[in-house]
């Protein structure tokens, strides 16, 4: 995303998965294997720097399991090439697909070139975007799902002040040994990096979106309407599970969003990750092997080729 260089080094071929469940679940994994530092060269003795990213990797898994959800295949199934967006049943699970599809291409290629070339990191950073690219690397991203569409939305995956003082912070994660201060860097990090993935890049492309923003809000009222009766399940719960798992009976181990939360308001869906953020610090702090285990988990979902 910096510089086409090093992808017109490498020999193997590269491809976008079709199957949205199976994208997100690749996406989670390469974020999962940035955090345990098991990426592309990654360096065991730095685990941690890159925080947000094990966050990411539940919510990237979070976004893998809504998709595969019997709900979304239902709405699959009753989907029609000539209905309109406001009011096709798989609209929701393809918007979705392409806003993780995209946060992925905005934010990945951040940590990769930081590990390969910290040393030119800060003076690179700030001349990121599409259009500072060669023409061919131009090209391609256009080509990508939506991409001529998308890329003017996210600013064309230009750096942001939230993003430049989030890897400032990775620098100093580095540098610090003291546990307390350095899970200080690591939340205010996390933080940062969820301030930019939120406001810049899912706010514009997917909450945006009136169709999208008319899905949520249907969702949200409907869900309030069918809460304790027998049509509960029609529509699938909101929640943040720290498990490779879609579900899991603790509640210890997932956040959900507080009452009255309206996801398509960046503020108010804002209030939710960070205290999710917080609830993710905590089991990272009083069941790190836990949390660890489980991003492994998902780790081992990563495919070379994708």
């Amino acid at each position: 995303m910096f510089s086409s260089t090093e992808e017109q080094k490498r020999p193997e071929s590269r491809r976008i998965l079709n199957n949205y469940g199976d994208r997100a679940r690749v996406i989670a994994a390469t974020y999962a294997r940035f955090y345990l530092e098991i990426e592309e060269h990654g360096n065991i003795k730095k685990k941690g720097r890159y925080y947000w990213m094990a966050l990411g990797a539940f919510a990237s898994k979070t976004v893998a399991c809504t998709i595969d959800a019997w709900q979304s295949t239902a709405g699959r199934a009753m989907s029609r090439p000539y209905l309109p967006n406001i009011i096709d049943p798989d609209f929701v699970r393809r918007h979705l697909a392409l806003g993780n599809f995209w946060l992925f291409q905005d934010i990945a290629p951040f940590h990769w070139y930081y590990s390969r070339y910290p040393e030119h990191f800060d003076q690179c950073m700030p001349s990121r975007g599409c259009k500072d690219l060669h023409k061919q690397v131009i090209d391609n991203l256009e080509r990508m799902e939506q991409g001529a569409e998308v890329l003017p939305q996210i600013n064309y995956l230009a750096a942001t002040p939230s993003v430049i003082e989030g890897f400032k912070l990775v620098r100093q994660i580095e540098k610090e040994t003291e546990l307390t201060p350095r899970a200080a860097l690591q939340l205010e990090h996390l933080k940062l990096i969820a301030v930019h993935e939120q406001k810049e890049i899912l706010q514009p492309l997917m909450y945006e979106n009136s169709a999208f923003k008319s899905w949520v809000k249907l969702q949200r009222e409907g869900k309030e309407m069918i809460k304790d009766t027998m049509f509960d399940k029609l529509l699938p719960d909101i929640e943040l599970v720290f498990t490779h798992n879609c579900t899991t009976n603790q509640k210890e181990l997932k956040s959900i969003p507080p009452t009255g939360t309206k996801l398509e308001d960046y503020d108010s869906r804002m209030n939710w990750i960070l205290e999710a953020a917080n609830t993710f610090h905590g089991l990272m702090d009083t069941q790190k092997d836990f949390m660890e285990a489980e991003l492994k988990a998902m780790a081992n979902w990563h495919s070379s080729n994708d």
